[in-house]
C-alpha cells in the first residue's frame, strides 16, 4: 500500500531523515514514535508532499509519488490531519466539509462557484456521523472545542475518501476524557473503514493499546520496528525513548 524506501532529507548540515525505509501494509494501523527532533513530522511532510526528499522513493500502490504536488498526492489517496488543526474557521462544520470536497486542494478556500448539492451534502453528513459531529453541522468551526476542532481536521482529510490517513498527534492538547474519546473514534474509524492509518503519537499508552506496528525514529534514523510487545521490550528503544522497562509499561 504505502512504502518508503531509503528516504533522506537534510536541512543544511542537519539530517532530519536518514535513509528511512518503512512498509505500511494495506489496512494496517501503525504508529511512528520517537523523541522530539527525531524527524517524525518531517517524515509526514515528505509523504504528504509538503517537503521534497533529497533522495529515496515514496510508493503508493506501487507508484512513486515523489515530486508530485500536495494536491495531486491528496487525489492519489493520502489524507492528513495536523497536530494543530487547519480549519476554515469562519465556516460551519458542514460548509467546511462540503467546501473541501469541491476545493482542488482539499483545504483551500479557492472553490469553484457555489457549494455542490446532493452528492457532497451526503458525503459530508456521512463523515460527520462517523466522527460524531452530526449534531454540530451548523456550528462555526472556530467556535468548536479543541477536541471537536481536531475531529473536524480529521474529517477534512476523511471526506476526500483517502486510502491512507496520516494523523499527527491526534490527542495533543486534550484532557483525559477527550483523549479517550478521540482515540476510540480513531480506532473505530480504522476498524470500520479499511483505511491504512499511520499516526504520530507521544502517548505510549495509546500507542501500545491500538497499534499493530510501531516504527521508532531517533535522530532521523529508523531505530526499531515491530509489534507493541517487541518495541516495549527493545533495549535500544528503552534507552533512547521509553526509559526503564517499568516506565515503558506505565
Amino acid at each position: 500500500m504505502l512504502k518508503v524506501e531509503n528516504l533522506r532529507k537534510s536541512f543544511g548540515g542537519v539530517v532530519a531523515t536518514s535513509d528511512v525505509s518503512i512498509d505500511f501494509p494495506a489496512g494496517s494501523l501503525s504508529a511512528v514514535i520517537g523523541p522530539n527532533g527525531a524527524g517524525k513530522t518531517t517524515f509526514f511532510n515528505l509523504i504528504s508532499g509538503g517537503l521534497q526528499p533529497d533522495s529515496g522513493r515514496i510508493l503508493l500502490d506501487g507508484e512513486d509519488i515523489v515530486g508530485l504536488p500536495s494536491s495531486e498526492i491528496v487525489r492519489k489517496g493520502i489524507g492528513r490531519a495536523f497536530q494543530v488543526a487547519k480549519l476554515f474557521k469562519s465556516l460551519t462544520v458542514e460548509e467546511s466539509l462540503r467546501g473541501a470536497l469541491q476545493s482542488p486542494l482539499g483545504r483551500s478556500l479557492q472553490m469553484h462557484g457555489r457549494f455542490p448539492t446532493d452528492d457532497t451534502r451526503d458525503r459530508a453528513h456521512k463523515v460527520m456521523e462517523q466522527l460524531g459531529l452530526q449534531h454540530k453541522a451548523d456550528i462555526i468551526s472556530g467556535n468548536l472545542s479543541h477536541g471537536d476542532q481536531k475531529l473536524l481536521d480529521i474529517a477534512l482529510a476523511l471526506v476526500l475518501n483517502p486510502k491512507v490517513l496520516l494523523l499527527d498527534e491526534p490527542v495533543a492538547g486534550m484532557g483525559p476524557e477527550e483523549r479517550t474519546q478521540m482515540i476510540d473514534t480513531v480506532y473505530a474509524l480504522w476498524k470500520k473503514g479499511g483505511l491504512t492509518v499511520v499516526l504520530i503519537e507521544h502517548d505510549m499508552e495509546i500507542v501500545f493499546r491500538i497499534s499493530q506496528h510501531i516504527h521508532v525514529l531517533s535522530y532521523g534514523k529508523l531505530l526499531a520496528h515491530g509489534n507493541p510487545e517487541q518495541i516495549r521490550n527493545n533495549p535500544a528503544v528503552i534507552e533512547a525513548y521509553l526509559g526503564t522497562p517499568k516506565e515503558a509499561r506505565a
